[in-house]
């Protein structure tokens, strides 16, 4: 008999051989609300700190959806300034728990990334994914836009390909497409192949100097430094943007189709 998921979601942590593997779930295409993003900051954090751990797995339950980026029913309910930042601040968060948490997070993605889905992905170090994982950015089509996550998506793209996606919210790229751009180090026909790959990649990486690994993490994230307030300050601009008359009618219409 298979486990009952939470209708309200989860986030958990499992240490095993040097790796914690972080998964999330929401029975809305695990979508991250408030409450989710807190906790999966919280929980890379931790296992940042835990010096069991030599390198962290970030995925998600199910099949064919890796995120479906921000919860519609929370962005529909917020109705002040300081509620939306609060709400986008969840993504800064987990952007900046990865950068900062000090151990290398690999990404696995069996499916489709929309939004602040493709902004998690794109925070990984390291990130692997099926050929059903491909990937749109909504933001514009719904009144806003992917200021907060533009910098982690940038930073593996660059900015023309940022540019593209931004402003073609309505298009799904293929894995391979986001593959050849930059997101995905590699692509597999199969959540299982996907799977087996990673085992080996985790075992390997668990095998290194744990302050070689550490200071490659430096490394990768060099020139973020700024990312505290830089993000916070993108979380304002969405915050605002989504008490917008525009923003409310297209966000309902969109989460009503």
């Amino acid at each position: 008999m298979s486990e009952k998921k939470p209708l309200s979601g989860y986030v958990k942590t499992t240490v095993s051989g040097g790796v914690a593997e972080i998964e999330f779930y929401h029975p809305a295409h695990n979508s991250l609300p408030g409450a989710l993003l807190a906790d999966l900051a919280s929980k890379i954090l931790a296992a940042g700190r835990d010096e069991k751990v030599m390198v962290i797995l970030l995925k998600s339950a199910g099949d064919r959806t890796f995120c479906a980026g921000a919860s519609f029913d929370e962005l529909i309910s917020i109705e002040d300034e300081s509620t939306g930042k609060k709400f986008f601040m969840g993504f800064a968060n987990v952007i900046n728990a990865i950068r900062t948490c000090g151990k290398l997070v690999i990404g696995r993605v069996q499916g489709k990334a929309v939004g602040g889905g493709v902004g998690v992905l794109s925070a990984t170090d390291y990130c692997f994914a099926t050929r059903y994982a491909s990937i749109r950015l909504s933001e514009l089509a719904v009144g806003i836009g992917p200021f907060v996550i533009g910098p982690a998506v940038s930073r593996k793209t660059g900015l023309a390909t940022f540019s593209k996606l931004a402003l073609s919210p309505n298009e799904w790229q293929s894995a391979q497409y986001a593959a050849e751009v930059g997101l995905y180090a590699g692509v597999f026909d199969s959540t299982e192949e996907l799977d087996t790959h990673l085992s080996e990649v985790l075992k390997e990486l668990s095998s290194y100097n744990p302050k070689a690994l550490n200071q490659l993490k430096k490394v990768f994230w060099e020139g973020t430094e700024d990312w505290g307030n830089l993000l916070e300050e993108r979380a304002i601009v969405s915050g605002k943007l989504v008490l917008s008359e525009f923003s409310k009618k297209t966000i309902t219409a969109f989460k009503n189709r």
